[in-house]
């Protein structure tokens, strides 16, 4: 008499099929692009055994992936919590050229040319042109922890370091990771919840950039279009002080991008800034505001705050502003002088996040929510919802 001898199982009596198997591959994200690695061709092959052992291959976009520990324990993770799976071997191959062209096309959403998506008719990212008149000011502070602060409140957020000469954003994210090229594209690294890219992840050390307007204008052509941003909230870019080649370029290069004035209290730094704010009336871009830095000093011992730079200055670039502009200038925020803030730029931990309490942190995070809550407005109109206030 014949008899049916049933299929070995897993673990749990229940034999995972191939479809099981992808589907929980489906929540598998790349860690750099943060897609399912479904979406990105990645997954070569899927092999479920009889017993219960499953071989999965996947595609790495580069030799070397320096996230392959990664990709292999969240392939793992994911393939060994389905019903059934006695064991999980995972195989590492590298995407072939054509591979690598195919998936940069899929990232810029079937376009093969280049293209600044930020500048594209309907981008709902904020951009914001973070200006100085002048060095010295803590105009990359206030732009990595407001990057840092957004982030910690649920945005996807991005930072260009535009300041070329003077790039020094992915210190104060407390990064030193390399970019990952696939074709002709780059995939940026995150720290602290922000992506970022900066001329100082290509450069050897503490090399100088020595470069004239042109090759400024196209390192930052770059930075917008060959970088893989996703589905950015907010991106901000750290520019050099004053009005010069980089200033210019984000003008051409996203129209749409919105100025964010930072000064300190003293008269000679407001005057500077108000200058360099009033290149929006030259490039037809709007001002979203003024931030008031090193306004204070809180006393370490009654508590009184120490004019260091005298004040007012703030307020005075937001009239003068809004008199050139002929459109209402605000002031954001007054950020005092304290040492955690340069202490949390100089380590790598934004002061927004190691002490978000403290009297710079508590200044860093009101400005940032009020420039997240613009976004979630122009993110609500784009659902056909109706923001609350007037963004």
């Amino acid at each position: 008499m014949a008899t049916d001898i049933p299929p070995a199982t897993g673990a749990t009596g229940t034999l995972p099929s191939e479809d099981d198997v992808r589907a929980a591959l489906r929540r598998v994200n790349d860690p750099e692009i943060h897609r399912p690695i479904t979406d990105l061709g990645m997954v070569k092959s899927v092999a479920v055994e009889p017993d219960g052992k499953v071989a999965v291959g996947i595609y790495l976009t580069i030799q070397g992936c320096p996230m392959r520990d990664n990709i292999t324990a969240d392939v793992t993770a994911a393939v060994s919590a389905v019903p059934g799976v006695r064991e999980v071997a995972v195989e590492l191959d590298v995407m072939s050229d054509e591979q690598r062209k195919e998936l940069a096309t899929t990232l810029r959403g079937g376009q093969a040319e280049r293209e600044v998506p930020f500048a594209k008719p309907g981008s709902l990212t904020r951009v914001y042109a973070v200006a100085s008149g002048k060095g010295g000011v803590g105009k990359s502070s206030v732009t990595v922890n407001l990057a840092a602060a957004m982030a910690a409140d649920g945005l996807k957020v991005g930072v260009v370091d535009a300041d070329i000469y003077g790039h020094s954003v992915p210190r104060m994210l407390g990064t030193d990771a390399r970019p990952t090229q696939v074709e002709n594209m780059i995939m940026p690294p995150s720290a602290q919840g922000v992506k970022v890219i900066s001329i100082g992840m290509f450069t050897p050390g503490n090399a100088p950039v020595v470069w004239r307007g042109p090759m400024l204008h196209r390192a930052l052509q770059q930075f917008l279009a060959d970088v893989y941003w996703g589905d950015l909230d907010v991106l901000l870019l750290d520019l050099p002080p004053g009005t010069g080649d980089i200033a210019i370029s984000v003008a051409q290069l996203v129209p749409g991008a919105e100025i964010l004035v930072v000064t300190t209290p003293q008269q000679a730094a407001a005057e500077v800034a108000e200058r360099a704010g009033s290149i929006a009336v030259q490039t037809h871009q709007k001002i979203v505001g003024v931030v008031e830095n090193m306004a204070g000093l809180p006393c370490p011992h009654c508590g009184e705050m120490v004019d260091v730079f005298g004040t007012g200055g703030g307020q005075r670039v937001a009239e003068g502003l809004t008199r050139t502009t002929g459109a209402e200038v605000p002031v954001l925020g007054s950020i005092p002088i304290d040492v955690r803030l340069r202490e949390g730029g100089d380590d790598g931990r934004p002061v927004v996040l190691s002490d978000p309490d403290s009297p710079a942190g508590s200044a860093l995070r009101s400005i940032a929510a009020s420039l997240g809550a613009r976004q979630r407005g122009l993110a609500g109109m784009s659902l056909g919802i109706t923001p609350r206030g007037k963004f």
